[in-house]
C-alpha cells in the first residue's frame, strides 16, 4: 500500500524505531523542548492525547519525573507514566486527573489532540479549535503558575481566536512548526511560556507587543 511505502521513507518513522520511541511525533517534542526548554528537571507533566506514548517518553527522559497520560486510546505501561484511559472532552476524566493530582498542580501541560480528520478542511479546523479550547480548560485547572503549555492546533480562521485565549493566560506565546512536522500537515504547535498567576498589570494587559508571536 502506498501509505506503508511513505512510513517506510520517512527520515522520522525510521528513527523512532531505531531509538526505541512509539511514535515519529515524539521527535516534534524533542525540537519544541530543545528549542523552548519546555520540560525541566524534577517538572510534573501532563499529556493528553497520550497514546501510542511517544510525548509521555521524551516528558519522562526531560523530566525524570511522572508524567500523567491521557487518552482515550490505550498506552502500554512504562515506568513513570500514570496513565488514565478516557475521554479528554469528558468531565468524568478530567474527574480522575483531579484524584491523581489531589492539591498537586503540573509544571506542564502538552496537547498532542487531534481530530479524527474528514478530509473537510473547514470543519478539521473547527473540531481542533474545539480540542484546543478543551485543553486550555486542564490549563486552567491543574497547570501552575509560571507553567508551561504546548499544544497542536492547525493554521485556519479559528487558530487567531485561540491564540487571543492563550495570550490572556501566558506571558510569552509563540508559535512553531517543528521538522517532522509532514510537509503537507497545516498543524502548528502553540508554545506558551509562564503562566500568569494574577494577570499583567493593566497597561500590559493590552500591549501587543509584550506578547512574542
Amino acid at each position: 500500500m502506498r501509505w506503508k511505502e511513505e512510513r517506510r521513507r520517512d527520515f522520522f518513522y525510521r528513527e523512532a524505531k531505531r531509538l526505541g520511541y512509539r511514535s515519529r511525533s515524539a521527535f516534534k517534542l524533542i525540537e519544541i523542548h530543545n528549542r523552548f526548554n519546555i520540560i525541566r528537571k524534577g517538572d510534573l507533566v501532563l499529556d493528553l492525547g497520550a497514546s501510542p506514548g511517544g510525548w509521555s517518553q521524551v516528558a519522562l527522559e526531560c523530566s525524570g519525573n511522572k508524567v500523567i497520560g491521557v487518552d482515550i486510546l490505550p498506552v502500554k505501561s512504562m515506568d513513570g507514566l500514570i496513565f488514565i484511559k478516557g475521554d479528554v472532552t469528558s468531565p468524568d476524566t478530567k474527574e480522575e486527573v483531579r484524584k491523581v493530582l489531589g492539591n498537586e498542580k503540573v509544571d506542564v501541560v502538552l496537547s498532542d489532540l487531534s481530530p479524527n480528520l474528514s478530509g473537510n478542511r473547514y470543519l478539521d479546523q473547527a473540531r481542533s479549535f474545539w480540542l484546543c479550547m478543551k485543553a486550555l480548560e486542564y490549563v486552567d485547572e491543574f497547570l501552575k503558575d509560571g507553567g508551561r503549555f504546548v499544544c497542536k492546533g492547525f493554521e485556519g480562521s479559528d487558530l487567531g481566536n485561540f491564540l487571543k485565549e492563550v495570550k490572556k493566560r501566558f506571558v510569552i506565546v509563540k508559535k512553531f512548526s517543528p521538522k517532522a512536522s509532514r510537509k503537507r500537515s497545516r498543524e502548528i504547535y502553540i508554545i506558551a511560556i509562564n503562566k500568569k498567576s494574577l494577570g499583567l498589570p493593566p497597561h500590559l494587559e493590552d500591549d501587543e507587543d509584550y506578547h512574542e508571536d
